[in-house]
């Protein structure tokens, strides 16, 4: 029904200010209690960086692989390329989650380092021949569907780090304190 300025006392038609600005306040409700939903006319803005240095490799790699509400594929296929199993130079697709919790990672600890990868994508042959050597690596390592990454800060001490993955409650956090690095993952949430 339009809406007719009022004349002669009469009302206008519809709903009085009153009524409008409670449904707001109901709605405005409804989407606090609504976590993780997004709405479609609200676009997502920023840009999320990943900062890496490989420790067996020296290779270095900063770049966005997230903006203005996306992920960028070109910047995945780098970090894919960057994460290969490097005894075989094998490249498989990255979990863009993995990324994420890197990113939370950082702005949890406020640190300012790349991120020193121990190990990303393991080959299933790399992996069956740690695990033959007893290096502990579980025989269906997530590693291997490159879903984790094991990673240490040189400004953020280990223990911290793997503190803020267990606050963050995504994936598996491992804690290895003698070689120093924390191992991240996309899996059910769980903890070693």
């Amino acid at each position: 029904m339009p809406w007719k300025e009022p004349q002669n006392g009469q009302s206008r038609p519809g709903v009085s200010r009153r009524e409008f600005i409670k449904g707001c306040g109901i709605l405005a409700g409804a989407l606090a209690l609504a976590p993780g939903r997004v709405l479609a006319s609200s676009p997502v803005r920023g840009e999320r960086v990943v900062s890496l240095v490989h420790t067996h490799t020296g290779e270095r790699l900063t770049l966005p692989y997230w903006g203005d509400g996306t992920y960028l594929p070109g910047s995945l296929s780098r970090v894919e390329s960057f994460l290969r199993d490097f005894r075989t130079g094998e490249r498989h697709v990255i979990d863009p989650a993995l990324l994420d919790q890197l990113h939370d990672l950082r702005m949890a600890t406020g640190s300012s380092a790349p991120f020193q990868v121990i190990s990303g994508y393991r080959s299933p042959q790399t992996n069956a021949a740690l695990r033959a050597g007893g290096g502990g690596q579980a025989s269906r390592s997530l590693h291997m569907q490159g879903r984790a990454i094991d990673v240490r800060l040189a400004d953020v001490r280990s223990s911290v780090l793997r503190d803020a993955a267990l606050e963050l409650g995504r994936g598996g956090v491992g804690y290895y304190h003698g070689p120093d690095f924390v191992h991240v993952d996309t899996g059910p949430v769980r903890r070693w």
